[in-house]
């Protein structure tokens, strides 16, 4: 079973930093990408940052420069790093495996995990 467990949220000031991680764990043969969503209250879940395997990562305009999304694929681990915060910020935050191979070879499109609060205070 995939299971993906995000951590690093919580309340910040505006200005502040904070880091999320996600790591997956599971039979895991490869990922194609992880990415970053959020979802603000009454609003559409979004992308955030997303780091493909190999590829160039890549984000949403409203956080270029102040976010960074990093992936460590030995331990299944996406990141990120999140400066300059805003209260517009302010959401749930998932983490998405795209493109997973388990080591039965099974495929599946997409996993999520369950999301942390960032709430930014101004």
């Amino acid at each position: 079973q995939v299971q993906l467990v995000e951590s690093g949220g919580g309340l910040v000031q505006a200005g502040g930093s904070l880091r999320l991680s996600c790591a997956v764990s599971g039979s895991i043969f490869s990922i194609n990408a992880m990415g970053w969503y959020r979802q603000a209250p009454g609003k559409q879940r979004e992308l955030v940052a997303i780091a493909p395997s190999g590829g160039t990562t890549d984000y949403a305009d409203s956080v270029k420069g102040r976010f960074t999304i990093s992936r460590d694929n030995a331990k299944n681990t996406v990141y990120l790093q999140m400066n300059s915060l805003k209260p517009e910020d302010t959401a749930v935050y998932y983490c998405k495996a795209l493109g997973v191979t388990l080591v039965s070879r099974w495929y599946e499109p997409h996993y999520w995990g369950q999301g942390t609060q960032v709430t930014v205070s101004s």
